[in-house]
């Protein structure tokens, strides 16, 4: 497939002309304007919190930028500007951490834009820029992840995941200055989450997805404690180590977010010393309508950042660790937090932002005021081209309580006029994961989408994060028939509330939902008009055969072992009915993929195409691959076409609009 390049300005889709190529065409400058709209996100402060460093894609790629943080400022009044940080590489930046001293910056870079990453040290002002870990490798890179500095910012923790079967993930202590590399944990999947200031203590994440657990290493003693129940049903996602709270039991607490026995996850702190525990586990903050997503504490452990997930909004809350006291923070400007830091010293919140009308910017909440200032700034956008989606609830098909988010065609396209409403050509979108969530941000495609007439079912289908333990399993191995029946239960509910004619449903997501969109396609033909797969798995036991070791070896819990479950694993494979699929695809997948290899895509698409060859009632499939790209689309050039692709390939299939 070719690309199209549409120019555009902001502003230029603000009247979406009523229907035909007019509208598709606006809708495709909508979705460059918005592309163009880059974000900030990623922050982490100075010790004083006078400075923030953050990644944004401003210049058209995910870099590191610094800026100073003013607060106060009269509204309109111009903030601060932004730094970028010279690195010396061209690749996507995927995260950034500042030390404790203040003195350097860790940064993770995205190898040649691919899934696997390279760890590399600047000073603040960017000189002394070099990798430490990771990359020297065209395409065999090795692959080493950022992990925390040191309480007292002396060292990096750096891991490098298993390169294969039988050989453990080791993590290091790293020296910015020399970039010597001190062994510092090794296990199956091990994560360090945080190591105390004296460098004794870490806390350790490690097991399968949904099965992940916590263990406390007491470095001087050489020994290990684990958190909570290791093997229980239940997962334990973050924790951060403190001192104790002051007239307790110590001299260390772990505070861990955790759902393991519970139905959600919630906040555990336990007591941890010399010698191990000195306490039960005990549930200090819990919530039955929301889930605990972030957290983050002061130095001193007096004071914990919580951020919980209801319903797919963020809502945070500041936890004293002394008295359990629990204060709201109110007034976010947005529907979702992002990557929500506390300062060192506990006077300040920094987080990024965003909704359905803007991307992610940057704010700083005082916490003795409470009040919020911009930090970053994204670009005016036309919101009279953008819709507001609505949280819709329906049932699957044996009865368990499904949502969804649904953007509506905007006014001004041909399938809503007014107050009035006719069934149209709708689209679902399924998310990835699946343990990932839909949720109310900020989406270029839904709105182009929207905009062209197309309205746009975002369901969170059984497997999804942010709904409580037993629904996160739901999917798991055997059960994953079941969350293919979600997807027609949400299509059902298209057609149930009028919003769709039946026969101008297409099905579309990315990556597991990529995977759910060739599903749908094989094993319910009829069902659907067309469909788009972007970085899906077309066949679960090459997805196996080739993704990266340590993304292999902790989905067996989701998915099903390669060797024991090969046979419900083909069973599940869309590649193995490909003969059934009767709708018009379109495919899409980056270059450099190693998590959903790109084989995935490549052999689905040469099997359609050779049906193709020897029938010619066989429907066509297309073929789109992002050059420079991983599993995530991190150039707004890649995602530019990508949106264009999808906005005319689902007006073709679905039309007239």
């Amino acid at each position: 497939m070719s690309r199209t390049t549409t120019s555009a300005t902001p502003g230029t889709a603000a009247g979406v002309p009523a229907g035909g190529a007019g509208a598709v065409e606006a809708a495709v400058a909508l979705a460059e304007d918005l592309v163009g709209a880059w974000g900030s996100w990623a922050p982490v402060m100075t010790p004083d919190a006078r400075r923030v460093a953050f990644v944004s894609d401003r210049s058209g790629t995910p870099q590191v930028w610094v800026q100073d943080v003013v607060t106060g400022l009269p509204e309109g009044a111009a903030l601060p500007r932004a730094h970028h940080l010279p690195l010396g590489t061209p690749d996507p930046v995927v995260g950034v951490n500042w030390a404790a001293d203040g003195r350097w910056l860790g940064v993770e870079v995205a190898t040649g834009g691919g899934v696997r990453t390279e760890v590399w040290v600047a000073r603040p002002d960017g000189t002394d820029a070099r990798r430490i870990a990771g990359g020297a490798g065209a395409g065999d890179a090795e692959h080493a992840a950022l992990g925390p500095w040191t309480r007292s910012g002396h060292r990096l923790v750096v891991t490098l995941p298993s390169p294969g079967a039988g050989r453990p993930t080791r993590s290091f202590l790293a020296d910015p200055a020399t970039g010597r590399l001190d062994p510092l944990a090794e296990g199956a999947n091990t994560t360090v989450l945080d190591v105390s200031l004296e460098e004794r203590f870490l806390v350790l994440k490690d097991g399968e997805r949904g099965h992940q657990f916590c263990v406390a290493v007491d470095r001087l003693e050489d020994s290990s404690f684990p958190l909570l129940q290791p093997g229980a049903t239940g997962s334990t996602d973050r924790a951060v180590l403190r001192p104790a709270p002051e007239g307790d039991s110590g001299p260390l607490w772990v505070y861990l977010a955790s759902d393991v026995g519970l139905a959600r996850r919630q906040l555990i702190g336990t007591a941890l010393g010399p010698h191990g525990f000195t306490g039960e586990p005990r549930a200090l903050a819990v919530r039955d309508d929301a889930e605990l997503e972030g957290l983050d504490a002061d130095d001193a452990g007096r004071l914990l950042l919580l951020v919980w997930n209801a319903a797919g909004r963020s809502e945070l809350e500041l936890f004293d660790t002394s008295t359990h006291a629990r204060t709201p923070i109110t007034g976010m400007p947005g529907q979702v937090a992002a990557d929500p830091v506390l300062s060192r010293d506990g006077s300040s919140v920094v987080l990024g932002v965003e909704g359905p009308r803007r991307p992610r910017e940057l704010w700083h909440v005082d916490v003795a005021t409470g009040a919020w200032s911009r930090i970053t700034h994204a670009p005016e956008l036309p919101e009279s081209s953008l819709v507001e989606p609505e949280l819709v609830r329906f049932a699957g098909r044996d009865g368990l309580p499904l949502t969804g988010w649904l953007y509506r065609p905007h006014p001004s396209s041909s399938s809503s006029s007014g107050a009035s409403t006719h069934p149209g050509p709708a689209a679902l979108w399924l998310h990835g994961g699946p343990e990932a969530q839909e949720r109310p941000t900020f989406n270029p495609q839904h709105q182009a989408l929207a905009a062209a007439g197309i309205a746009v079912l975002a369901p969170n289908v059984r497997g999804s994060s942010g709904f409580g333990r037993e629904f996160v399993h739901a999917d798991d191995v055997e059960k994953r028939w079941d969350a293919f029946a979600d997807v027609l239960a949400a299509a059902d509910h298209l057609v149930a509330t009028g919003v769709a004619d039946p026969a101008r449903i297409a099905v579309t997501g990315r990556s597991y939902g990529g995977y759910l969109v060739l599903a749908s396609l094989a094993f319910s033909p009829g069902a659907f008009a067309a469909g788009v797969d972007v970085c899906g798995m077309s066949d679960l036991t090459t997805f196996y055969r080739d993704t990266e070791p340590w993304i292999g070896a902790v989905a067996v819990t989701k998915y099903g072992h390669p060797e024991r479950d090969r046979a419900l694993l083909e069973a599940l494979s869309p590649l193995r009915a490909v003969d059934a699929v009767d709708a018009p695809l379109l495919v899409v997948h980056g270059e450099h993929d190693t998590n959903v290899p790109i084989g995935e895509a490549r052999q689905v698409v040469a099997a359609l195409r050779e049906r193709a060859a020897v029938d010619e009632s066989a429907p066509p499939v297309e073929y789109l691959e992002l050059a420079g790209e991983g599993h995530d689309y991190r150039r707004a050039d890649s995602r530019r076409t990508l949106h264009a692709a999808v906005v005319r390939f689902l007006a073709e299939h679905l039309g007239p609009l």
